[in-house]
């Protein structure tokens, strides 16, 4: 790897010059309940307020500002699983140039649908990112346009970085900071522009365990694909980390951590309820490895990056619906009742003098398997705790009614 393929801190700021006018400089928000939790001073870059929704946008504008005239009359092309689709969309929106997003068949809608908001014309092609961007190279070979890589770019790289510059200039202090990775372009641009600023500061990748092909290139030595890539963060599931990218974190990054899928869900539904903050799953990697115990971060000011809030709010409603179940707040149940008048009134009142809600109930008398003159009751019940709920089993255990937890 030369040093001309080596992005510079240079580049970055020439970036953040570039692109001030049509991006917002997020909130860079110190979180007292997530300090509390984490045992130390945290801090949210909050690029889910970014427009479209992630920090996709800033590297799409910056390489976009950067075409020719003739470049620009042929448009733009891009492959993404969705943040990078909108990014480019609405640069090329901004500046008034045709853009063709190629995207995975199983990008959220949300993120079809907003992407074709901003005028780009949309074709869905592959299961992944990688899928999607083969057809893309296809497409540009027959159109000529300019394809904007979602990570692989040095433009791209240095649009990101600038992010970088932005929690150095409010933060001068800052010890640590936690990167989501998919491809590489984010955390490349940060690491680069806080390790030039500031060669102290700890960088450090976090990915989904399902699809850590940053880390996987890392332990071998070399960007090779992975056999497939999946999680819940669709922003951060790809194959293959960047030749660019993989130089940058090599030389730059110190650590890189990997999180569960049940820890990314759990950090989506915190930060909802702690923060009032929405995050996809991409976006929620950091907060997850904080506050796992994935690293030591004590006494120290960390900044974690929130890269995204575009989460489909049909896939954001199971990630509530199981965090209210892994915490205690609902129990899913049922019981087998004599068929007799005033059984299930009883067990109603015993619930309500017990302070729990019925969310829903059905009762059942005709499924094959509930034997005659039996009724089956399933109940979804909203309870404040674990032990509330043990309560409850025992109460109408007590009454003769016993319980069966789902």
């Amino acid at each position: 790897m030369t040093m001309s393929t080596l992005l510079t801190l240079e580049q970055i700021q020439e970036a953040q010059q570039a692109i001030h006018p049509y991006i917002h400089r997020t909130l860079l928000d110190h979180s007292s309940n997530l300090s509390a939790l984490a045992g130390t001073e945290i801090y949210l870059k909050l690029e889910n307020l970014q427009k479209t929704g992630s920090f996709k946008v800033r590297g799409a504008m910056n390489k976009a500002l950067k075409l020719s005239e003739e470049e620009k009359k042929k448009g733009i092309l891009a492959a993404s699983a969705g943040n990078h689709a909108q990014g480019v969309a609405m640069a090329a929106a901004r500046i008034g140039i045709p853009a063709t997003i190629v995207m995975p068949e199983n990008a959220p809608l949300a993120k079809v649908s907003a992407t074709e908001g901003y005028g780009a014309q949309v074709i869905l092609s592959g299961a992944v990112f990688d899928d999607a961007y083969q057809k893309a190279v296809e497409i540009q070979k027959e159109t000529g346009a300019t394809f904007i890589h979602a990570f692989d770019d040095l433009e791209v790289m240095a649009g990101q970085g600038t992010i970088g510059l932005e929690v150095f200039e409010e933060l001068p202090e800052v010890d640590t900071v936690l990167v989501p990775i998919g491809g590489g372009g984010l955390i490349a641009g940060v690491a680069v522009a806080l390790k030039s600023l500031k060669p102290s500061v700890r960088v450090i990748g976090v990915q989904a365990a399902g699809a850590a092909s940053m880390a996987h290139a890392l332990s071998i030595g070399r960007p090779e694909p992975l056999g497939q890539a999946s999680t819940l963060a669709d922003g951060i599931a790809v194959k293959r980390a960047g030749d660019l990218t993989f130089a940058a974190v090599r030389h730059y990054v110190d650590e890189m951590v990997t999180v569960e899928e049940e820890e990314i869900s759990q950090a989506i539904l915190l930060l909802m309820e702690r923060t009032k903050t929405l995050a996809e799953g991409a976006g929620a990697v950091a907060v997850a490895a904080a506050l796992q115990g994935k690293l030591d971060l004590k006494e120290q000011k960390t900044v974690l990056i929130l890269s995204g809030g575009n989460i489909d709010v049909n896939f954001l409603a199971q990630i509530i619906e199981r965090g209210l179940r892994r915490s205690g707040r609902t129990m899913a149940c049922q019981l087998l009742l004599p068929d007799q008048p005033g059984n299930l009134e009883k067990v109603i009142e015993l619930i309500a003098q017990e302070r729990a809600n019925i969310i829903n109930i059905e009762h059942s008398r005709y499924d094959l398997a509930v034997p005659l003159r039996s009724a089956r009751v399933h109940m979804l019940l909203e309870t404040q705790s674990f032990e509330h709920q043990k309560r409850i089993i025992q109460r109408l255990e007590g009454a003769g009614y016993p319980l069966t937890v789902n």
